[in-house]
């Protein structure tokens, strides 16, 4: 089969079509920051005393030592962080059948269905009466979250191609994430009551009703599932408003596959694919390890905000601005180096800020924080990596499946930081040490991942089996071979 990328070549790579893809793209990853986040101030303390003396108290001292909203404080202060484990683990289930649905059903209504579940429940979570219902109601809203960003990701990767694929799988939708995350306390500040910040939060989603209209479907996936007719009606629309020429044919090459995949009930793949031969399910096992790792640094380090800065709004910017050199470095790192090399880098830079916190005396504050910013940045740096690096590894018909299953194992331990920095109530430095050794454990597992860099996506299972060199002790060439065969007579 012709490469994809030569077929569309003729498009060029920075057209006005690709323009309009990568920026919309980017756009509608931004409720993703500033909402995937808000929970950093939906979930503050307030100011309370949790005995109040049996003595005469006007209205005043009454509003100023007794919290609104559902008291989430003394006895009940656990329901804090089980809400925000409660959001993420609605991450997690979206995560799990978003990416299966996205490989059935197509990248574009995924993105738009999740994007709808965002706005209706933040909006929703307004009315809430209890805590009980506004935890059912956070949980949906989490279903949305991480689905429209795995959706969006590997929509704009599997039509960009080049160059461009790696800006928008680093700095584009990356950065279209951090500048949402630096507009959550500017909402924060200016809609101090809970209520006020859900309704700005749910608002913004109306914007990107029209983006349907501009977006198109996944070529990549569109010719996997065999609708050949359906992705040339898109390039040539694409050739239109670049201004170029169309060949009279342009997916020849594919018109057998596509008649395979018609005819061929076993072309319908799913998550048990990831676990079927020893090579890919070790493969799947490492970068599940190391998906964990990141989101669990990243989360804890990000919720752990209000301990940085006596003003949580100061914080909560230090810890979004720093992502933007972050991404910047992932961007250059995936431009001209390879894969394996840059994930082992961040993450042993990770686990050595976060260790070296615990040596900072308590006199020198600042260099405490700045190590634990120099963390957030490696971690930050690490998650644009691996959405890349794992894109990258998986074929077409598999690659939504992948990166979904991948994200939804590593928001176990997203669900989980919100109690491990508990922890830190009773050591201080028990949360840096315990994910600083979780990232190094992950950049030697990292070593007998398979290198990406260089080439092509792969479109189908066999392709990646016959450039997949495990280096792990556990499998040998011989073993490699095998389970290739095996496999290949499967299909």
């Amino acid at each position: 089969m012709k490469d994809y990328d030569e077929t569309i070549s003729f498009l060029g790579q920075w057209g006005r079509f690709q323009q309009i893809v990568f920026f919309l793209l980017c756009a509608s990853i931004m409720p993703n920051g500033f909402g995937a986040l808000s929970v950093v101030f939906l979930t503050a303390v307030p100011s309370h005393h949790c005995l109040v003396p049996e003595v005469n108290l006007t209205q005043d001292w009454r509003n100023a030592i007794i919290p609104r909203e559902f008291d989430l404080v003394c006895g009940d202060q656990w329901k804090q962080p089980f809400t925000t484990t409660i959001f993420y683990l609605g991450f997690l289930a979206g995560s799990f059948f978003s990416g299966q649905l996205s490989d059935r059903f197509g990248r574009k209504p995924v993105l738009f269905i999740t994007m709808a579940l965002q706005t209706i429940f933040t909006f929703s979570e307004m009315f809430s009466p209890s805590w009980t219902v506004f935890s059912i109601l956070i949980f949906f809203n989490g279903l949305g979250h991480n689905s429209n960003y795995v959706s969006g990701f590997v929509l704009g990767a599997e039509i960009l191609t080049g160059k461009v694929r790696v800006l928008f799988s680093t700095m584009g939708v990356c950065l279209g994430f951090a500048i949402g995350y630096m507009l959550l306390p500017l909402f924060a500040y200016f809609l101090k009551d809970w209520k006020s910040l859900l309704l700005g939060v749910s608002l913004s989603g109306l914007l990107y009703i029209p983006f349907w209209w501009f977006i198109p479907e996944s070529l990549r996936w569109l010719l996997s599932q065999g609708r050949v007719e359906e992705a040339e009606a898109i390039v040539r629309k694409a050739a239109k408003m670049n201004k170029v020429e169309a060949p009279q044919v342009i997916f020849e090459d594919y018109s057998a596959y596509a008649d395979e995949t018609k005819t061929d009930p076993k072309n319908h793949h799913n998550i048990f694919d990831l676990l079927r031969t020893r090579n890919i399910r070790n493969m799947t096992l490492i970068l599940c390890l190391v998906w964990v790792t990141i989101n669990a640094g990243y989360y804890g380090l990000s919720l752990n905000t209000s301990r940085l800065h006596a003003d949580p709004y100061i914080s909560c910017f230090l810890s979004a601005a720093v992502e933007v050199p972050a991404y910047v470095s992932s961007w250059l790192s995936l431009r001209y180096l390879p894969r394996r090399l840059s994930v082992i880098c961040t993450m042993l830079m990770a686990g050595m800020s976060l260790y070296f916190i615990q040596l900072v005396p308590q006199s020198l504050s600042e260099l405490a924080v700045a190590l634990e910013m120099l963390g957030k940045y490696s971690l930050t740096t690490g998650i644009a990596l691996m959405y890349a690096y794992t894109a990258e590894l998986y074929p077409t018909v598999l690659r939504n499946t992948a990166t979904g299953t991948c994200t939804t194992v590593s928001r176990v331990g997203t669900c989980v930081v919100p109690f491990v920095l508990l922890l830190g109530d009773y050591f201080r430095y028990m949360p840096y040490i315990i994910l600083g050794s979780l990232s190094v454990v992950s950049a030697f597992a990292t070593l007998f991942l398979p290198e990406s860099f260089g080439r092509p996506l792969p479109q189908t299972i066999q392709e990646m089996q016959r450039r997949q060199r495990m280096r792990c002790p556990f499998i040998t060439r011989k073993e490699n071979s095998k389970s290739t065969v095996l496999f290949e007579s499967q299909l």
